[in-house]
């Protein structure tokens, strides 16, 4: 039965027809993608290319800040120019504020990786809203945002952070509202506008979130450090050719 609204998975890491397929068979509507360590250009490129009539795909940066040990992400929508990864917090705020982007909190207060709740309360008057369901985490970790959420009084976004391709589709927003364009999804986010965070359930769902969980593994190793940012060369090192000296200042490798 057709629904009403707009259903957005509002953070994935892969795209690509397979990933497509699985997201147009649950029944949503949009998918923001954003990979890790890739310019906004590729990222944009890839978007427009795998959107259709079916499936609007939103192009975003999950901007890694500070260093390897104490970083924050930070998941920005529409983007106007490049930012790269690892630079200071203030630096990376400054420059999406700059941008207006819509500045949104993926997995708040977890792990090392997340702004913690003193940082959440020092800077809620400049995110747009805060995850309260990420298909990856646990359950008690999602009801921990989901309190941080309320206390701070944010708006709230869901979704499956799919790292792999099955698991996209196992969360997200749906908004009220029908959104027909990248634009209309980020001022979505920007807003208060009405929505419900929404999961799948049982047990699949569970194993899915899992292995979910258990890729951290590989996203948190020396050797993938080592690989990405010992070298000006990656595409969002902040030393990179790419942004032209504009982010030395604020770098931190």
């Amino acid at each position: 039965m057709p629904h009403t609204g707009t259903r957005v998975d509002a953070h994935v890491k892969v795209l690509d027809e397979t990933v497509v397929e699985r997201a147009t068979a649950r029944g949503l509507d949009a998918l923001v993608y954003a990979p890790h360590f890739e310019r906004l250009p590729t990222i944009r490129e890839r978007a427009k290319r795998f959107s259709d009539d079916d499936l609007l795909v939103v192009p975003a940066r999950e901007v890694f800040t500070g260093d390897w040990r104490n970083r924050r992400h930070l998941l920005a929508l529409g983007l106007s120019e490049p930012i790269p990864d690892f630079i200071t917090f203030e630096g990376a705020m400054a420059e999406l504020e700059r941008q207006d982007a819509a500045i949104l909190v993926p997995h708040p207060t977890f792990a090392t990786v997340s702004l913690t709740r003193p940082e959440l309360d020092a800077h809620r008057d400049r995110i747009d809203a805060i995850e309260t369901y990420n298909a990856k985490l646990l359950p008690h970790q999602n009801r921990r945002a989901g309190r941080v959420a309320g206390a701070l009084e944010l708006p709230a976004f869901g979704s499956s952070y799919a790292h792999l391709r099955a698991t996209v589709g196992e969360a997200w927003t749906a908004f009220t509202d029908e959104l027909e364009t990248a634009a209309d999804v980020v001022e979505a986010f920007k807003t208060d506008a009405p929505r419900r965070i929404v999961h799948r359930a049982g047990l699949d769902h569970r194993v899915r979130g899992t292995i979910e969980y258990g890729h951290l593994a590989y996203e948190n190793t020396w050797k993938r450090l080592d690989r990405l940012f010992l070298s000006g060369d990656d595409p969002t090192n902040p030393r990179s050719v790419f942004y032209e000296g504009r982010f030395d200042d604020v770098a931190v490798y």
